[in-house]
């Protein structure tokens, strides 16, 4: 206990560190992202939705086969159209998963309550070496 007492700086120092290497896997467990893998078995399995939340430069340039492109901006008015079974899952991606991240929660206030993000966006879809199509 005295060493804990004398050595207080470096005690917190370390609790620091620690706290920070694990941030990664708290985050990970909490975000609720999709992987790639899970993305394909809701696809395939359940007749998922995939809407692509870039900018349609962006989308021109590389997406995910049969997403349909709503830019984030348009979605609260545009997803309803697009999707109107809100039963169905609806993945959401983007170049990084940041801006598929917030309209997850646009998403789920108009009632979809099983959108989900892809983890990584687009650049994990095509790191596991799934199909991209170009427009």
């Amino acid at each position: 206990m005295k060493f804990i007492i004398d050595n207080w700086m470096l005690m917190s120092v370390a609790l620091a560190s620690a706290a920070l290497l694990f941030w990664p896997v708290f985050k990970g467990a909490t975000s609720g992202a999709l992987t790639a893998e899970a993305a394909v078995q809701l696809i395939n399995r359940e007749k998922a939705v995939v809407i692509d939340v870039c900018e349609a430069n962006e989308y021109a340039v590389g997406h995910v086969g049969g997403a349909k492109n709503i830019p984030l901006s348009q979605l609260e008015q545009k997803l309803p159209g697009m999707v109107k079974n809100k039963a169905l899952p609806v993945i959401l991606v983007c170049q990084s998963g940041a801006r598929s991240g917030r309209a997850v929660g646009i998403a789920k206030k108009l009632g979809y309550e099983q959108a989900q993000s892809l983890g990584g966006g687009l650049g994990a879809w095509t790191k596991a070496n799934l199909p991209v199509e170009k427009a």
